[in-house]
């Protein structure tokens, strides 16, 4: 097991372009490309342990990969997907799983999705469900609860679909498995969720809208392809920076009264209501716009100061990646600070609630864990060793708990999940140890 030992660090002022490339648009060029009519370049594709089984899968179904210095160049099967000779290995990937199972629901063939042990464990029934309502042959274990997953490709109808959930893989499940179809499908959820499916497929040519309604909720309606053998157009994009990964930094800024300026970070206004968040903490939150092409991406500079608390109730959708580092400011901020509406949590990588209240209080902090979501009273962060739980968002944000006052982090190997070089871009701000035990 490697422990990583952190030291207390300094007030700084530092910029950061190396953060690590979104994995969310990874995840997606790798398996769009699957249905593209030529070869697609991607220019800072991550290569974290998640995104790279992603991309595994995808050749093993057919994609041909390149690789130039740092852009891929990904060449379509020439007639569609194929049958692998053996199971396709998800790893944690989530993400990867579900637009997989949507993908695959209606190719020709048979595909049998796993992944490790925390994967296996995470709820797949609110894809297979819907997928098997269109015509889908899907089956999973424990009455089609959990992964391995099973598929054989089957003709499915369009669908008007109404989800109880705002999830965007479930979204892009369906989404995949409508394109399949030869009518109009609709998706309906009761809050926008990441929308970088609908924007990517609609630079691929697909007749795709999307509504938002006042009230929050989100209405999506697209065309099939129809059972011909149709391909989408190709595409060629940079991938920018993570900001789910740049906000481990923001919050190192927050809680060291410190500066940061994060570059090339995508803006999509689904993935950056933490640092909304951070704003309504006391933090000065600046955004420079620079380019958009399928995404909005600009540089966001992030100015710590006194933080007071604040209650999250809303866009939980928009925040479920980030609530664990948030967590962190709401340790040190001025008052009670409260998230609700969260059950989400719950059901990711670990059980985050459980995760992040063991651990603040581990540190010394006063909280109350909810079923729903946790409250945090503002205090003075204790060094600990604290556990990951096998997370790699629980093991980052505990690291930059661990800025303040120092201490280590058991089981932080799977950081190297989504954000490789983390620990080595932490290492500008304090020093960093990591040691094997046991």
């Amino acid at each position: 097991m490697r422990i990583t030992k952190i030291a207390p660090a300094q007030r700084f002022e530092c910029e950061f372009e190396s953060i690590a490339t979104d994995k969310s648009i990874s995840h997606r060029a790798a398996i769009f490309a699957l249905l593209s009519s030529a070869p697609c370049e991607v220019e800072g594709y991550l290569m974290g342990e998640d995104t790279i089984h992603t991309l595994g899968i995808a050749r093993e179904l057919g994609l041909g990969v390149e690789q130039k210095g740092s852009v891929l160049r990904l060449i379509p099967p020439r007639n569609g997907i194929c049958e692998p000779h053996k199971v396709l290995d998800c790893g944690n990937a989530g993400t990867g799983m579900r637009l997989f199972a949507g993908l695959l629901s209606g190719a020709k063939g048979h595909f049998i999705l796993t992944g490790d042990e925390y994967l296996n464990a995470r709820p797949m029934k609110r894809i297979i469900e819907p997928l098997s309502a269109i015509g889908a042959c899907i089956k999973g274990r424990e009455n089609n609860a959990y992964a391995p997953l099973s598929i054989t490709g089957a003709s499915l109808q369009a669908f008007d679909y109404k989800s109880a959930i705002a999830s965007a893989q479930v979204k892009s499940a369906m989404i995949l498995a409508g394109l399949q179809t030869a009518g109009q499908s609709r998706f309906y959820e009761p809050l926008l969720s990441r929308n970088h499916t609908e924007n990517m497929l609609r630079g691929m040519g697909v007749h795709i809208e999307g509504k938002e309604y006042e009230d929050g909720s989100y209405e999506v309606v697209f065309n099939g392809l129809g059972v011909s053998d149709k391909r989408l157009e190709s595409f060629k994009l940079q991938v920018p920076a993570d900001p789910s990964s740049a906000f481990y930094f923001a919050v190192a800024a927050c809680v060291l009264g410190a500066k940061v300026k994060l570059k090339n970070v995508l803006l999509n206004k689904t993935r950056i209501e933490a640092f909304r968040i951070l704003e309504s903490m006391g933090a000065k939150v600046v955004y420079h716009h620079l380019s958009s092409l399928y995404e909005e991406v600009g540089d966001i500079e992030v100015q710590g100061g006194s933080l007071k608390g604040v209650r999250v109730d809303s866009r939980i959708a928009w925040l479920i990646d980030e609530i664990p580092a948030l967590s962190i400011c709401f340790a040190v901020a001025k008052g009670k600070s409260e998230v609700r509406n969260a059950k989400e949590l719950r059901v990711k990588e670990s059980d985050r609630i459980r995760a992040i209240v063991t651990n603040l209080q581990a540190m010394g902090i006063e909280c109350e864990e909810f079923e729903d979501g946790f409250s945090v009273y503002g205090g003075e962060l204790k060094r600990a060793r604290v556990d990951s739980f096998g997370d790699h968002r629980i093991a980052m944000s505990f690291a930059i708990a661990q800025l303040t006052c120092g201490g280590e982090i058991k089981d932080s190997e799977c950081i190297d999940v989504s954000f490789p070089h983390f620990l080595d871009l932490l290492s500008q701000i304090t020093a960093v140890e990591n040691y094997n035990e046991g």
